[in-house]
């Protein structure tokens, strides 16, 4: 027996409730077993229960064994003086506050059904790829689109949690964190870290003073980047050389190390100098970015918002010195649909909270609606346990699930475990 099992048991009311009483004998009847409490301070709180004849309102304190109380300090800790009751598997010693009375405890023992531990048991040590995989095919659909929607929102916290210290750390300056935040994302998985590195060594508004000389922007990214210092000479590296040298004394800029970007196993559309060119592009027609991000209502605006096409040298390179043949390098709608996915909807979402504004979030939930379900490993297995996945919306959901519930083994605390467990 485990606490979060027990508080799962008493959360749920899965346990035999008949002719409860406390373990000094006294009748209990449980009217509201409380909030389950996921932070410091009781397992439940605002609990209502009449103990003999006077009816309490308070907390809810459970153990497994009664000596956990003093075990984990609760008897000089003031958060725990409002409970009404102790409620634990088995009473090894009663427990006493401060003032020397007794706390009321009802013990579970013998009233949990074998079945709902054993099953709880081998979801926690099976070793399939979800814990409740024999199972999921039980749950109906409403229940499973219920809990989907529950989950991206809570994708959606967890994603703009880090926006959130940056945001603060550049004193709300929505402009700058979405910049640095969609540079991140510009050098997908590959090259997330030094896109967001060389954001923050050249600010936003630095690159909008010179947003109408293209040139100016190629020598300002490419230059920071490292990439330029040893990039074959030729007429159009020497140009941005020396715009560079010049922006960089004026700005007092330091270039990353060249060595921060990876090339290994990726496409030449996705190297980081196609990335950097194409970054280029969109801050020099898309000033103030974020401010447009906030007008669009589909994710076709997003799409010719940003839609983006190389051209002079970079029609004929994939990286400097070495020629291809011409072609177009545009920025994929695959590519779009990830910058929606994991910029565009997530700031949404995280404005419209923190503006008090619905309208903001529920564009951000009906941008991942729009989008087609994703293709990974993750989804492509959830789809042959029959959760096949209708758009961007649920394949964020599916994934989260996954992450932190399936592979937490977080049962007890998802509503699809739930709902097996009865």
């Amino acid at each position: 027996m485990n606490e979060d099992f027990l508080q799962f048991v008493w959360h749920t009311r899965r346990f035999d409730q008949q002719s409860l009483s406390t373990t000094e004998g006294a009748p209990v009847q449980v009217l509201n077993s409380g909030t389950w409490n996921k932070h410091d301070g009781p397992d439940f709180l605002d609990a209502r229960v009449k103990i003999g004849e006077t009816l309490w309102a308070g907390h809810v304190e459970m153990h497994t064994r009664s000596s956990g109380w003093m075990r984990h300090g609760h008897q000089s800790d003031p958060a725990f003086e409002n409970v009404i009751l102790h409620v634990v598997f088995e009473e090894d010693e009663p427990v006493r506050l401060n003032n020397g009375s007794r706390i009321p405890c009802l013990e579970m023992k013998g009233r949990i059904p074998d079945r709902l531990w054993t099953r709880y048991l081998q979801w926690q040590h099976g070793r399939h790829w979800i814990p409740c995989q024999s199972m999921i095919g039980q749950v109906g659909a409403l229940h499973r689109s219920m809990w989907l929607d529950r989950l991206l929102v809570e994708r959606l916290q967890t994603k703009t949690a880090a926006v959130k210290d940056r945001l603060a750390a550049n004193g709300n300056d929505w402009e700058e964190t979405f910049y640095q935040f969609l540079a991140r994302n510009f050098g997908l998985t590959a090259n997330a870290g030094a896109f967001e590195e060389l954001a923050m060594s050249i600010p936003q508004r630095i690159l909008a003073r010179h947003k109408d000389r293209l040139t100016q922007l190629e020598a300002l990214l490419f230059g920071q980047s490292g990439l330029l210092h040893d990039a074959p000479e030729e007429e159009y590296t020497r140009r941005l050389r020396s715009e560079y040298e010049y922006l960089r004394k004026k700005y007092k800029l330091t270039p990353l190390p060249a060595t921060r970007w990876k090339w290994g196993r990726l496409h030449p559309p996705n190297f980081p100098t196609v990335r950097l060119a194409q970054f280029a592009r969109l801050v020099q027609q898309s000033a103030h970015l974020f401010s447009k991000i906030l007008e669009i209502e589909t994710q076709n605006d997003v799409e010719q918002l940003f839609c983006v096409q190389l051209d002079g040298y970079w029609q004929t390179h994939f990286t400097f010195g070495k020629p291809v043949d011409r072609g177009p390098k545009r920025l994929g709608t695959d590519t779009i649909r990830l910058l929606t996915i994991n910029s565009i909807a997530p700031f949404l979402f995280l404005y419209g909270s923190t503006m008090g504004e619905e309208a903001y979030k529920d564009k951000a939930l009906q941008l991942l609606e729009e989008l087609p379900p994703e293709k990974n490993h993750i989804i492509k297995t959830w789809g042959s346990l029959d959760w096949k996945a209708a758009n961007a919306f649920e394949t964020q959901a599916l994934l989260h699930l996954k992450k932190h519930y399936c592979d937490q083994r977080q049962c007890l605390h998802c509503a699809i475990g739930a709902e097996l467990l009865k």
